[in-house]
């Protein structure tokens, strides 16, 4: 699977109280979510993105509080993936129980600039910045994930064996 998008970019410690604010949390649908998402760092996030595009950002994002809420409003904005140095780790397990890809790749964190044009292939885990011609190696996913992913989150991913 492979996808394409334009970065936006944000530095270390994205809490998930950023990513979507605890004012929204009355909701869990997605889109509703999806209208508030990064609003109070970035105000013109929810203008700018479109379907596909990709969050880069440094160290430990998603941390704080455990909800899915905020990858279920990454996802649902229209993000494609979130690459970052690091995540904490619950925001990695509900990105992928939700089937929101993310991949850890400091390297590309650190080439790939807010505005650039991205291409990652999820199979190898290969990045692929076409604004600067670089190409960066993140681990791919195992298969299992892929999986998981594929199926739009884990549990539409155990549905399909249950049919």
């Amino acid at each position: 699977m492979k996808v394409k998008g334009r970065v936006f970019k944000y530095g270390d410690n994205v809490d998930t109280d950023v990513i979507i604010p605890a004012r929204y949390l009355n909701t869990s649908d997605p889109q509703e979510l999806a209208k508030h998402c990064m609003e109070d760092i970035d105000i013109n996030f929810v203008k700018e993105v479109k379907q596909g595009d990709i969050i880069v950002a440094d160290k430990n994002f998603g941390c704080g509080s455990s909800r899915e809420h905020a990858p279920i409003a990454i996802k649902a904005s229209g993000i494609s993936c979130v690459i970052a140095s690091t995540f904490a780790r619950i925001f990695y397990r509900n990105a992928i129980n939700i089937g929101l890809p993310i991949l850890e790749c400091e390297e590309a964190v650190k080439g790939i600039d807010a505005g650039d044009e991205v291409e990652i292939d999820f199979s190898t885990g290969t990045i692929k910045n076409i604004t600067k011609n670089e190409t960066y190696q993140a681990q791919a996913f195992p298969e299992f994930m892929q999986k998981i992913i594929e199926s739009d989150g884990l549990i539409k991913y155990i549905q399909k064996d249950l049919v």
